[in-house]
């Protein structure tokens, strides 16, 4: 038996390339959670707890994450067998309630671990990969219409990224509109303009936003209305040509029975941290399979480790209709891979070492960690 020695974590943040600007918060860095579980045989396992824009977007945020794992997962998981993930995740679901994304970061390390103690990646655990590589959109999100056309530019030009996610929702209406209008003819027919509100617009609203957003090519909107209004995207769903996708409405496989049952939802952004972790998010996946409802591999903006993460259970999947938004390495100043992840030709290539596939860089997540004071970050980077 293999025994759960140690639990370690550690919040780092890491500044992106620019700001992020969402409905609810403007990003000028990302703050996620990596953990550590060691074991009695000696080999390790990693994880990574994200949330975006912190408790503005949900109901986790790297301090609450760090703490349920501290305080409430590691005191009962400590001295268990790590080999018994089900186990392990059962006991995690009656000891911590919700917390999704810290469940998420220990399920995926005791899942690493596995592999590297059998020398396979976590792919073999479900199923075993069908992809090689996975189609990779790219979020525009200056919050400024020249610079978003000027950046989907630079990925075209350099075979990066043809599907473009714009964020909009923070301004007027007529603003927004005008803004992805000013892209879509931009980018033309070489690539896909999609749209994601983070929950901002009201039902009158979206019903006038979404069909001038489908007038103008615009081919995806995700979550347009708030997450308790279900009927709401329902009523979208049901009365719209363009696609809508349920984001922060879907957490976990119980969301996904409500969505699936009524069909409240064209496509599904099933994301690891969200659904509480990998187990759980191939069970929204086959949720969504069984129901008839395309599947897009949606992210947290997690760094290498939480990607390399959730490529390991997409690549399982035949078909993905929307593709995914698996860029979260991208979009920061440095990445924290001891070996980054591979993009070119509008993919993502899908690791193929044991366990998740990647390592942390050691010098790098503890150069971005937020307990290094000033002064020693400074002394690190000369």
């Amino acid at each position: 038996m293999v025994i759960i020695d140690r639990i370690d974590t550690s919040i780092i943040d890491v500044p992106t390339v620019r700001g992020h600007v969402l409905s609810m918060t403007t990003m000028l860095m990302q703050s996620v959670v990596i953990v550590q579980i060691r074991f009695s045989d000696g080999s390790e396992g990693w994880g990574e707890g994200a949330s975006i824009g912190g408790l503005s977007y949900g109901p986790e945020c790297v301090e609450s994450i760090k703490l349920a794992i501290d305080s409430y997962i590691s005191p009962v998981l400590i001295g268990t067998d790590g080999e018994a993930i089900a186990s392990a995740s059962n006991l995690m679901a009656r000891t911590v309630k919700g917390n999704h994304a810290a469940r998420a970061a220990v399920e995926t390390a005791l899942w690493d671990g596995l592999g590297r103690r059998l020398g396979v990646p976590v792919a073999t655990f479900f199923g075993g990969r069908v992809r090689e590589c996975l189609p990779v959109a790219w979020t525009l999100a200056s919050g400024n219409s020249q610079t978003d056309i000027d950046e989907a530019e630079k990925m075209l030009q350099e075979r990066r990224h043809r599907d473009f996610k714009l964020k909009i929702g923070k301004r007027a209406m007529k603003d927004d509109l005008a803004h992805v209008a000013a892209i879509a003819r931009a980018v033309g027919d070489r690539g896909t303009i999609r749209v994601d509100l983070n929950q901002a617009w009201t039902l009158t609203n979206a019903r006038y936003g979404v069909r001038g957003l489908q007038e103008m090519g615009c081919v995806l909107v995700e979550q347009p209305v708030a997450r308790e209004q279900l009927s709401d995207l329902k009523t979208l769903t049901d009365t719209n040509e363009i696609a809508i996708m349920a984001d922060e409405v879907l957490q976990g496989p119980h969301d996904a029975m409500r969505l699936a049952a009524n069909r409240s939802a064209d496509v599904f952004a099933v994301k690891v941290c969200q659904s509480g972790g990998l187990a759980p998010a191939a069970q929204v996946i086959a949720i969504a399979q069984a129901a008839g409802i395309d599947l897009y591999g949606g992210t947290m903006l997690e760094s290498g480790l939480g990607t390399a993460t959730a490529l390991q259970l997409f690549a399982t999947v035949e078909h993905i209709a929307w593709g995914t938004e698996f860029f979260g390495p991208l979009l920061l100043v440095n990445d924290i891979l001891a070996e980054p992840l591979v993009y070119h030709d509008f993919s993502v290539v899908v690791p193929t070492g044991p366990g998740i596939g990647v390592l942390p860089d050691p010098e790098k997540v503890d150069f971005f960690r937020r307990d290094r004071t000033p002064a020693a970050r400074a002394l690190a980077a000369q």
